[in-house]
């Protein structure tokens, strides 16, 4: 089915996506992958490249285009080149909407330049040891003291953990307030009482470095806070959506990545002196995965132009992300199966999107959740 969502400026983007990671990205993944964080360096050849704030003002080093489909074409790029432990698309649709939207002049011209060059790698720390989807139950806590904040308490999981320079730290402010007493703080390298515990070990996704983090009376300066005190729960909401639609981008460009390899798998591997495809049950099962792969594509692209056009509703985000992560595990699965004994090696593509894919429906929002959020929005 043709698809219509890009224009030929979005495919040369594409263009300069591939050859980046082909050039600083895919020679180096296995190293990463064992060594379980990416080199730095490859984060600011992304900056020279044009990789990172694409929708940043030009006065802070960005491209000034306030397009996502340049976010989603360098998504669905990293995930079609196996790069997957490069976190631009936390850096580049989580993260910036942050800095852009709920920031101070001052606090622009100080944070997005590093942004946009790859010097200041960003991450954003909302789960904590007793707290996931619940956000009203973190207990990470920012006092003021004067012209700063003390922040103590402990973040996990967290995305560019250990590379971030720069992290949005959703933190308690009026604790007796429940979720309305939630403000962001962003916290920088180098502050004291900020620390880094272990490298995370994953099951999947394993060269992007995921990290704990801790705060014992950690003294940020109060103009550190970013968007309105006790509003962090809002800022939160309102972002969330555009952060599901990554996910979902990403989920189904690795469908179409897993489903591509399968039926070149299924033309070319023989079994009973005929190529298992021609077998009418694994037809069958790639026919079915083949419509909801392009099903699932047309709902995203749909989304996506939603989004530019400032429409994209909370409901319709938690949609696409439950539905193509739920979809992506099931493509997965069924790709494993149909690879056989090779499916199960850690050196096929097959085999590694597999253990990547595990985490898509819980990150960002649980299916659970999201079907909460649909559920609500049905007035049940």
């Amino acid at each position: 089915m043709e698809q219509r969502l890009y224009e030929p400026v979005h495919e040369e983007f594409r263009d300069l996506c591939r050859r980046f990671l082909a050039r600083e990205a895919v020679p180096h993944h296995e190293r990463w992958e064992a060594e379980g964080i990416v080199d730095r360096e490859v984060w600011r050849a992304a900056g020279a490249a044009g990789l990172l704030g694409p929708d940043v003002d030009p006065a802070y080093g960005g491209g000034g285009q306030r397009d996502f489909r340049f976010n989603a074409v360098l998504d669905e790029e990293i995930v079609a080149s196996g790069c997957t432990g490069l976190g631009f698309g936390l850096h580049n649709d989580v993260v910036a909407p942050y800095l852009t939207e709920l920031t101070t002049d001052e606090q622009r011209k100080r944070w997005l330049p590093g942004f946009c060059s790859g010097d200041l790698v960003t991450a954003i720390a909302m789960s904590e040891p007793g707290a996931g989807s619940d956000l009203a139950g973190i207990r990470t806590s920012a006092v003021r003291d004067g012209d700063t904040l003390v922040l103590n308490g402990q973040k996990t999981f967290v995305t560019n953990g250990e590379l971030a320079d720069l992290v949005v730290v959703v933190v308690k402010t009026a604790p007796e307030q429940g979720a309305h007493g939630v403000s962001l703080v962003v916290v920088e390298r180098g502050t004291p009482g900020f620390d880094r515990g272990r490298r995370l070990a994953k099951v999947g996704l394993k060269a992007n470095d995921t990290a704990e983090l801790f705060f014992d009376d950690c003294r940020v300066p109060a103009e550190n806070l970013i968007g309105a005190e006790n509003q962090g729960f809002y800022h939160l909401m309102a972002n969330l959506p555009r952060e599901r639609l990554s996910i979902a981008v990403g989920a189904v460009a690795a469908c179409e990545k897993l489903l591509a390899l399968t039926l070149e798998h299924a033309r070319s591997r023989e079994a009973f002196g005929r190529p298992i495809g021609r077998f009418q049950h694994n037809r069958f099962l790639l026919a079915e995965l083949d419509t909801e792969v392009t099903i699932a594509r047309t709902f995203v692209n749909h989304c996506v132009t939603e989004y530019d056009a400032g429409r994209l509703s909370v409901t319709d985000a938690a949609k696409a992300k439950w539905w193509t992560t739920e979809l992506q595990n099931k493509v997965a699965d069924r790709c494993v199966q149909l690879h056989g004994g090779y499916g199960f090696m850690l050196e096929h593509p097959v085999a590694r999107a597999w253990l990547d894919s595990r985490v898509q429906t819980i990150y960002g929002g649980t299916t659970e959740i999201m079907k909460e959020i649909i559920g609500r929005g049905l007035g049940l």
